[in-house]
């Protein structure tokens, strides 16, 4: 169960934000190029997800905003140390 949740929190943001990127322009319009999306899928896919949502036309605005994307750095800081836990909890084979 826990493999599970690990997995849905790696996977569940980029594929989040990769369908919302192909269907929907909220992506393209809170970006001005498809490099920093394209970086923010890969790298860090909570904080590029808490930031579209939290985008509106006329920028980000009010202390919600800027709230729903700490929260999205935190996610992604969780989710990279999950995976460094998940590694350390490994046994190493020693043959």
């Amino acid at each position: 169960m826990c493999c599970f949740v690990g997995a849905l929190a790696i996977i569940g943001p980029r594929f989040v934000l990769a369908v919302w990127w192909l269907f929907g322009n909220k992506v393209e319009l809170a970006f001005d190029s498809w490099w920093l999306p394209l970086l923010g899928l890969i790298f860090l896919p909570w904080t590029t997800l808490a930031y579209v949502i939290a985008w509106q036309p006329g920028g980000l605005d009010g202390n919600w905003d800027a709230l729903l994307i700490v929260i999205g750095v935190a996610l992604d800081v969780l989710t990279y140390m999950h995976r460094a836990a998940a590694k350390a909890v490994r046994p190493s084979s020693s043959y």
